[in-house]
């Protein structure tokens, strides 16, 4: 059993890759559209990030600059929020929206919301899930070890609760964006139909990510045999 080659996977694949191009192709364009409009307020992302910290108690929290397009984070371990240089030096509504966002997950952490508690837990082992378990599924599948599979699916199994756990703190941290934005009146009302459209069209990919983890979830347990009947 070897994806590349097997048509059943590519075809309970074919909807989610074409998900996932979309929502590529819809973030960059909604970026791209809103990076060309300057903010009101000519604040720039790493302002506005600054900005909504100290406000939230969070001043002792440092904004940088990191490399990379569209790079931005919050790292939970060193309470740092890192900004790609086209939002921290940038004064549009693109720039200001994803600091808002990334200013939202500090938040989150400070506030200890559920969802990232949950995933910041199972964040390790899922990485180990991430690396080991198509090693361990293909190797139980080429010696016919249905015990190896199954260890191997049930560390891939993790993955998906890891893709999972993420959509409710991505989806959060916008609603406090957006909602933070206008009631600090860094943004008007009008300004902040650009934000929603820009994290709206960001949240697709993490969707697009979660269907992703499931279908091949789904390809494992039909191929182990452990869906839908026997094995093929």
């Amino acid at each position: 059993m070897f994806l590349a080659i097997d048509p059943i996977y590519w075809v309970m694949m074919a909807p989610v890759l074409l998900l996932s191009l979309f929502a590529s192709l819809r973030v960059k364009s909604a970026y791209r559209k809103y990076s060309r409009v300057a903010s009101r307020s000519g604040m720039t992302g790493a302002q506005v990030a600054e900005l909504i910290l100290r406000r939230s108690g969070l001043g002792h929290i440092p904004v940088v600059e990191t490399s990379g397009f569209l790079s931005d984070h919050y790292d939970p371990r060193k309470k740092v929020v890192r900004l790609s240089p086209e939002v921290y030096r940038n004064n549009s509504i693109s720039s200001i929206g994803v600091a808002a966002h990334e200013t939202g997950h500090a938040i989150q952490h400070a506030k200890e919301y559920t969802p990232l508690v949950l995933r910041n837990m199972i964040a390790p082992t899922a990485s180990i899930g991430s690396n080991l378990s198509w090693i361990v599924i293909f190797a139980g599948f080429i010696i016919g070890s249905l015990g190896l599979v199954k260890v191997g699916i049930l560390l891939f199994s993790l993955v998906v609760v890891f893709q999972m756990i993420t959509l409710p703190v991505e989806f959060n941290a916008s609603t406090r964006a957006k909602e933070i934005l206008v009631s600090y009146n860094i943004l008007s009302s009008n300004e902040i139909t650009g934000v929603k459209k820009v994290l709206s069209a960001a949240a697709m990919t993490y969707v697009a990510a979660a269907a992703s983890s499931i279908v091949t979830l789904l390809y494992f347990l039909l191929r182990a045999g452990l869906l839908g009947g026997g094995d093929d």
